[in-house]
């Protein structure tokens, strides 16, 4: 019989419920103000325009406001397509946060959170030649599964427990995109999921290199 492995977890710590909210802030608004009581159906355009990454402010394309080019490395991460995508998303914030908090603290989860959504920013434009904007916290909620991971890897390990599941897991996540990629006809931005699993991998391994390091 194979060992069991669970991770300790602190779910709704404040700061993992002030992301969700942040994030969930702006698609209420535009939800709200595009209603056809209120009208203002040109807000969501002008949201994408300004918090959306954009690859061609990485080249010939100039900005709206000052800094767009480093701002958009963030702001993409707030903004999502619809309700749905935003609620997936912030599930899966609310599932893991609790684990990585109870690993590295609320301020160790905000820096996480932060350089995976950089990562997810850094992976779009290294593998992406998309001329349109991308948007979502996905590359942040994939950081938090490439942390999760790692330590699921060390706890196995200390535990002498098969890595089977663990490798099966990474495989079911790999299918996932890529189903979503077909279903979705290459809208997926899988690249900043990538960008994001591989800075949370790297930072779980850098800062708890072992079971016993927290920060």
């Amino acid at each position: 019989m194979s060992k069991q492995i669970q991770l300790a977890s602190r779910p709704n710590t404040p700061v993992v419920l002030w992301i969700v909210a942040l994030t969930c802030l702006p698609e209420v608004v535009l939800t709200i103000l595009g209603t056809d009581l209120l009208g203002q159906t040109d807000l969501r355009r002008l949201a994408l325009i300004y918090m959306g990454f954009w690859n061609g402010l990485l080249g010939d394309l100039t900005g709206v406001y000052p800094l767009q080019r480093e701002v958009m490395f963030i702001s993409y991460a707030f903004l999502h397509s619809g309700f749905l995508h935003l609620i997936g998303n912030m599930i899966a914030v609310l599932g893991l946060g609790g684990i990585v908090v109870a690993r590295i603290g609320e301020r160790g989860f905000l820096l996480l959170y932060a350089l995976c959504t950089l990562g997810g920013a850094a992976g779009f434009a290294l593998l992406s030649t998309s001329t349109g904007p991308m948007i979502g916290a996905s590359g942040a909620v994939f950081g938090l599964i490439g942390a999760w991971k790692f330590w699921e890897w060390q706890a196995r390990r200390a535990a002498n427990a098969p890595m089977r599941p663990l490798w099966m897991s990474l495989v079911g996540l790999t299918l996932l995109n890529l189903i979503l990629w077909v279903a979705l006809s290459g809208l997926l931005a899988w690249e900043a999921h990538l960008g994001g699993f591989i800075i949370g991998v790297l930072f779980a391994a850098i800062v708890t290199p072992s079971m016993r390091h927290r920060i």
